[in-house]
């Protein structure tokens, strides 16, 4: 049995549904990211798995125990906030040692426990200072630090990376999972950031509309989207419409003028299906050597990549080319797409088909 298993967890707002027949098992020591724009019901989800919010159907197994309604006190669950919610007055060793001091644990194991929490997060030099004297990565830290110490069975994590800076909240995404590892702590974290969820994760549950579309390692998630959402919503996607002509397993999709040989998916002929690819899978070469001839209509300096918009017969395709020394295309210039044929991914024209499979 998973360590802890939501079955069926729905809940409604008054008519609103917020979150519907989500199954989820996540296994002891895993670190599994719920990945979804707002509104999609990631952080209801969180919230009734730590008791905040009460549960209208469905189930909460915590190591075989039903805590679907137990309350938020008695779960002993690790919490760490998107405002990181320490406490001003206290210090940075009060603020870590107050979950213990409600457990009403010794004074010498609650010291020892503490000074080892803060070495766990590098901030033993710290430990007399205020929250209003450290800076965000810091305070994210001692955040951290005060819900692994009272050594709880899972850890949520509600966004705790959204208040840091673009390059600091890079490197703690890196610290954060290398913390998990050490302390093999179970972990749920909440986050809209695609990059995030897929570099420390791992599995990822992409939601949408109060629904799980996807739940699956990092890597399958961007490689094998299973709706148009999913393959827009993590990363970039080029979707072009086409049509599922032949019969399995000799199939191709018809794109206006353009005809693509793809391997059996499971569809119809006559079918319309999206025909997905990512931006860096292709490549731009030679007028007449692609696969389609085309202008550059725009382009966008990235660092360590150049963003292509390139006008073809079939629609504007994005390409992402390594910034790797050579001389980049002028907007305006002719040059041919191409791309390997396993590179293409085949998606329904209509999500709801598959969030439905995905629900039941």
């Amino acid at each position: 049995m998973s360590f802890l298993q939501l079955t069926g967890v729905t809940k409604f707002y008054g008519d609103t549904c917020a979150v519907s027949s989500m199954n989820l098992s996540v296994e002891k020591g895993e670190f599994v990211s719920l990945l979804g724009p707002s509104g999609c019901g990631k952080t209801t989800t969180l919230q009734m798995v730590a008791g905040f919010e009460a549960v209208t159907q469905g189930r909460i197994e915590l190591d075989g125990r039903d805590i679907t309604h137990a309350k938020a006190n008695t779960r002993g669950l690790g919490i760490v906030f998107q405002t990181y919610a320490l406490f001003p007055h206290m210090t940075v060793r009060d603020n870590v040692s107050f979950g213990l001091e409600m457990r009403k644990l010794p004074k010498a194991e609650r010291r020892e426990r503490v000074r080892d929490a803060l070495a766990l997060v590098h901030l033993e030099a710290h430990a007399d200072k205020y929250p209003r004297e450290l800076s965000g990565g810091q305070r994210q830290r001692v955040a951290l630090a005060r819900a692994l110490v009272i050594e709880p069975p899972v850890l949520l994590l509600d966004e705790p990376l959204s208040n840091l800076d673009a390059k600091l909240r890079e490197e703690m995404q890196f610290e954060l999972r290398q913390i998990q590892r050490k302390v093999g702590t179970t972990t749920v974290m909440v986050t809209h950031d695609q990059s995030e969820a897929m570099s420390i994760s791992d599995r990822v549950v992409v939601m949408e509309g109060g629904r799980a579309t996807q739940i699956d390692h990092p890597h399958n998630v961007y490689e094998h989207p299973r709706t148009r959402f999913i393959s827009t919503f993590v990363g970039k996607a080029n979707l072009l419409e086409g049509r599922i002509a032949g019969d399995s397993p000799n199939q191709s999709v018809r794109i206006g003028t353009l005809s693509v040989d793809v391997a059996d998916a499971g569809f119809r002929a006559g079918a319309s299906v999206l025909l997905s690819v990512r931006p860096e899978k292709l490549q731009l070469v030679a007028s007449g050597s692609g696969r389609l001839d085309g202008e550059v209509g725009e382009r966008f300096f990235l660092g360590s990549q150049w963003l292509y918009r390139v006008a073809t017969p079939i629609g504007e395709l994005m390409v992402l080319c390594p910034n790797d020394g050579r001389d980049a295309l002028e907007e305006g210039a002719r040059a041919a797409v191409d791309w390997p044929d396993h590179c293409t991914r085949l998606l329904p024209a209509d999500d709801e088909t598959v969030v439905a499979e995905v629900a039941a």
